[in-house]
Order: C-alpha cells, then sequence, then structure tokens
C-alpha cells in the first residue's frame, strides 16, 4: 500500500528550502546561490529537493510567491480597518509594499538580480499572475468602498480592480528598469521621479480623481533606492 503523505509535513519540508533559498540569495545573490548550497544548508538529499522542485526556476518562483504572499498579507489589515477613506486605502496599499520593500533591501536587490535574468521569463510570468490574483480583491473592495463616498463613479470594481493590478505591475516592470538605469548612471534621480509622477498621474486619471489626490511614493524611500 503507498504511504499516505502528511499534507503539513510536506509544506513544512518545502518552506525549508525555500527558507533556505531566501537567506542564501541575500547573502551572495541568487545567480551565485545554487541548488546544491540550498540542499546542503536544508540538510537534506538531491532527490528531496527534485521532490518539492524541478529545476532552480521552480524554486525561485517559490520564492517570489513567498515574498509576493507575505508582503500583501502585511497590508491586509490596513485595507480591511474600517475607519479608513477608500483613499487612505489606495494610498497605503501602495506606500505599505513600498515600504515593506525597503525594509527588506538586500533581499529586494537579489530579487531584482534574478528577475532580470533572460532566463527567468516564465518566473515573471507566474508571478504577475499570482500577484493580480493576490491583488485584485483588496483592491476591488477599495473601489467599492469608494463609490459609496462618492468616488470611482462609473468604474466596475471587479474590472477596475484588474486594470489597477496590472497597473501596479507596469509600475513595478517600469521601477526595476529605473533602478538598473541609475545603478549604471543613465539616468538622473529627476527623471526617477518625473516617471513615478507620471505613473500617479495616470492613475488618478483613471480613477477620476483630482490631480495631487494620490501621494503614494514616500520620498524618503524614492531616495532610499533610487539616490
Amino acid at each position: 500500500m503507498a504511504r499516505t503523505k502528511d499534507p503539513a509535513v510536506h509544506a513544512l519540508r518545502r518552506d525549508e528550502f525555500v527558507d533556505s533559498a531566501i537567506r542564501l540569495m541575500q547573502e551572495r545573490g541568487w545567480a551565485s546561490t545554487s541548488i546544491q548550497e540550498v540542499i546542503d544548508d536544508v540538510g537534506a538529499s538531491k532527490g528531496a529537493f527534485y521532490h518539492y522542485f524541478g529545476s532552480k526556476a521552480d524554486l525561485l518562483d517559490a520564492v517570489i510567491d513567498r515574498i509576493t504572499t507575505v508582503a500583501t498579507d502585511s497590508i491586509r489589515p490596513m485595507v480591511a480597518d474600517p475607519g479608513l477613506t477608500s483613499l487612505d486605502k489606495l494610498q497605503g496599499l501602495f506606500a505599505g509594499i513600498a515600504r515593506w520593500k525597503g525594509e527588506r533591501t538586500d533581499l529586494m536587490l537579489a530579487v531584482v538580480e534574478a528577475w532580470e535574468a533572460d532566463d527567468n521569463a516564465v518566473v515573471r510570468e507566474k508571478f504577475r499572475r499570482s500577484a493580480v490574483g493576490l491583488m485584485a480583491p483588496m483592491l476591488a473592495d477599495i473601489i467599492r468602498q469608494g463609490r459609496t463616498e462618492g468616488r470611482f463613479e462609473g468604474l466596475d470594481p471587479d474590472e477596475a480592480s484588474h486594470v489597477l493590478a496590472s497597473y501596479m505591475l507596469g509600475a513595478n516592470d517600469a521601477a526595476v528598469q529605473l533602478y538598473t538605469a541609475r545603478r549604471a548612471d543613465a539616468i538622473t534621480f529627476e527623471a526617477v521621479e518625473r516617471r513615478f509622477a507620471a505613473y500617479w498621474q495616470g492613475l488618478e486619471r483613471y480613477l477620476g480623481l483630482p490631480a495631487g489626490s494620490l501621494v503614494i511614493v514616500d520620498p524618503d524611500v524614492l531616495r532610499q533606492w533610487f539616490g
């Protein structure tokens, strides 16, 4: 008779590999972290690793999924707070994610390095689908609240939430490109500020908000990454 697999034990063991990968990539970068180093760090066999992951790209997929889930979960209490307006929540959603990343600089730099690699294109696409699935329900709730407050008129919450989630992903891709350009001294900090300002202006127009309604990027966080 085949042995019954305990889902909880299976998940915990898989998480050990993800925990190790996150720790090692912060220390030495993703490209310099090998599967064997992760296996040795966990104290497992190669067969155990390949039981959970088919490749290093699959492990990176799990790492990105973990980071995305934890970052998203960190802002759920704010989105659910009945004492905040829809604008407070929308602004807080963007700012909260930016702050979460800013508190984990080494990790996010390692993610940027992996993100830019051509052989991780599939991982990037999986991330986009996962991020939309996580963010869209919260954005839909914010838009519904906004409609009761007299904002976001004419927007369907469910459809608009997917547009906004895709917009956020576009801004994230732009941020990675701008970071790379700044490191190469190929763009000025002022140009970075203008690019982000253009994203927020476009967001305000889509939502039908007066100019200046959203101040999403903390200037200190922006300078931390691009200054």
